[in-house]
């Protein structure tokens, strides 16, 4: 999302109660991610060598205390990655190619094509996260009424939104510049995507 919208967000994070770190722990489920392959498909160049990785069901979402967006939210933030929003998803096919993107569903269900046209269409629900890595299309092709996402970038790397199929070129050459990230947005510095994704770029 673009600046304006995560100057947003962190202002909303200034005015309201956030659970601490034990009481999120408590949230969490440990469960192991799918992990998905998407090919170039000639339009949107996806990730070469990192898949992305679907948590089902990560995130207990029925504290009375916190409302949902702002659990993923500080979730997301406890573990390093930052720079947050909190909307639904763009119903146009784009991509990243300078940064990763975590997607963490506060309410609602949708269907999101990632992958580009030739990729597949995932049916997510509250307390979904999707990691999305850089260069992996994606786009909404329905949602109900009250979808709500919050998402989130690592530390490194720059925002950047592609389009254009004239971008692909360069964005391939900066898509394999993008640094892996230091810790899991689920499940912080021992999480299962940094052993993940570290045995995909070591097969390459």
């Amino acid at each position: 999302m673009p600046i304006k919208d995560q100057i947003k967000n962190f202002a909303k994070k200034l005015v309201v109660e956030r659970p601490d770190p034990p009481t999120l722990r408590a949230l969490v489920s440990a469960r192991k991610p799918a992990a998905i392959h998407f090919r170039d498909d000639g339009i949107v160049p996806n990730n070469p060598h990192l898949p992305m990785l679907l948590y089902r069901g990560a995130v207990n979402l029925k504290s009375r205390r916190f409302p949902p967006d702002v659990v993923i939210d500080t979730l997301f933030d406890m573990n390093g990655w930052g720079r947050s929003w909190r909307d639904t998803v763009y119903d146009f096919v784009h991509y990243h190619s300078q940064i990763h993107e975590v997607m963490g569903v506060a309410r609602g269900t949708a269907r999101i094509e990632c992958g580009g046209v030739k990729g597949r269409i995932l049916r997510l629900k509250a307390g979904d996260v999707a990691v999305l890595p850089a260069g992996t299309g994606h786009r909404l092709i329905e949602a109900s009424r009250d979808f709500l996402v919050v998402g989130a970038y690592p530390q490194t790397g720059t925002y950047d939104e592609c389009t254009d199929t004239r971008e692909r070129p360069d964005a391939i050459k900066r898509i394999a510049k993008v640094r892996k990230p230091k810790t899991d947005p689920v499940l912080g510095a021992r999480g299962p995507l940094l052993r993940s994704w570290r045995r995909q770029a070591a097969r390459t």
